[in-house]
């Protein structure tokens, strides 16, 4: 059976831009449109704001991670097609910025200031996708938003859900006496990572693994874990799935999580990461 109609709403970064290209690829018949997240929308302060947000909570600490995961890869991505060039990565879909991905591939894309805007809600009635699918996304979707699409919402979580509610699952695993990396995907729910889950996966990640690393590699293996609830979907319809009590969010991480973090010798990122940042339309 065919799967259901997609709405696929992203915020591309080194985390997730691998894995989100792979997928829009694998799924461009089923892909109704994709709205891409402006994180310089003048709703959450513009860049400015943000960083002055950042530097009042975590410190100068929490900077370089910024830049890798989504300064270096939003800064770079004009140069893309100069840089698939030079690297022979021209057509491969791994290596081709979302945006451009979609415009090959007949993808209409739409740029999200306002998740719950108007122009989101038009696009959504106007395609009328069964599915609205959150791969790395960093805004809120309202009730009445998610009531747009007939199968409601799906995010894929790059940590084990109930555990790590948040923006930065793979830093407070990170922080854990024990690691515990995983991912998972769940309904989405007016709640953050709230949703009943679907399914979820721990992972080991070797020692020394950044928190950096571990977000691209799980957001890999979710892209994978949502192809099988996708399928599951097509065949018998939205599971229920599990929904377990909901823990305490997990924010951005404040000064003393990133102190014990350094005290222990664990990294939110490193010069390998920082390759990757440079590298995403180089590898394919």
């Amino acid at each position: 059976m065919p799967g259901p109609r997609l709405a696929l709403f992203v915020l591309e970064a080194l985390p997730n831009a691998w894995a989100v290209r792979r997928f829009v690829a694998d799924h461009a018949d089923e892909i109704a449109f994709v709205g891409l997240s402006n994180a310089e929308r003048p709703g959450s302060g513009g860049l400015a704001g943000q960083v002055r947000r950042h530097l009042a909570r975590s410190g100068p600490a929490f900077l370089p991670y910024l830049a890798v995961n989504f300064g270096l890869p939003d800064l770079l991505a004009p140069l893309a097609g100069l840089t698939q060039l030079l690297a022979g990565t021209s057509g491969q879909a791994a290596a081709t910025p979302v945006k451009s991905l979609c415009a090959k591939l007949g993808i209409p894309t739409l740029v999200v200031d306002d998740v719950n805007g108007a122009e989101v809600g038009e696009m959504l009635r106007r395609h009328a996708p069964d599915l609205i699918l959150a791969f790395h996304f960093d805004q809120i979707f309202s009730a009445e938003t998610l009531g747009l699409a007939r199968l409601g919402g799906l995010n894929v979580h790059p940590g084990l859900l109930p555990r790590h509610r948040g923006p930065v699952p793979t830093i407070h695993a990170l922080a854990e006496d024990e690691p515990a990396f995983g991912v998972t995907v769940h309904r989405l729910a007016v709640e953050i990572d709230a949703g009943a889950i679907l399914a979820r996966e721990a992972a080991a990640l070797p020692a020394g693994t950044t928190a950096s690393h571990a977000s691209v590699v799980l957001h890999e293996r979710g892209r994978l874990l949502l192809d099988g609830v996708l399928a599951t979907i097509a065949d018998t319809g939205m599971p229920e799935g599990e929904r377990p009590p909901v823990l305490p969010y997990c924010p951005f991480p404040d000064r003393a999580l990133l102190a014990d973090l350094r005290r222990r010798g664990r990294k939110l990122t490193d010069a390998a990461d920082l390759r990757d940042a440079l590298t995403l339309s180089a590898r394919a």
